[in-house]
């Protein structure tokens, strides 16, 4: 599981598991400060998130293309696949593990807004 911060709350206490075994991703913190996390996630091929719940609204840009492999608290599965360069953003509340589904590695940049 990556490191539990005060945006995002980790699998730790969730009960959902992965029944595969999977590498997890690196995830370093460029930036914490009052207004802001900034933080780079790189991740291997098969590389997951591990549960968690996203507890901020957040941005995201892609800095490789990234097929990703979403699974949701339901079950459900989805697979997406975003350009390198890409920006999106969600709100608050998103519970969901990401898997790398893709045959490279890939990384994107995550800004929560506090």
């Amino acid at each position: 599981m990556i490191a539990q911060s005060a945006g995002v709350s980790r699998a730790a206490h969730m009960t959902m598991e992965s029944p595969i075994p999977r590498p997890q991703v690196t995830a370093t913190v460029q930036i914490d400060d009052a207004r802001v996390r900034v933080t780079c996630f790189d991740f291997p091929i098969g590389a997951e998130t591990g549960w968690h719940e996203h507890g901020l609204d957040y941005v995201i840009t892609t800095l490789t293309d990234c097929t990703m492999m979403l699974e949701g608290p339901d079950g459900a599965t989805s697979e997406v696949m975003i350009e390198a360069g890409t920006t999106y953003r969600r709100d608050s509340g998103v519970r969901h593990n990401v898997i790398n589904a893709g045959q490279a590695p890939m990384s994107f940049v995550e800004i929560e807004l506090k």
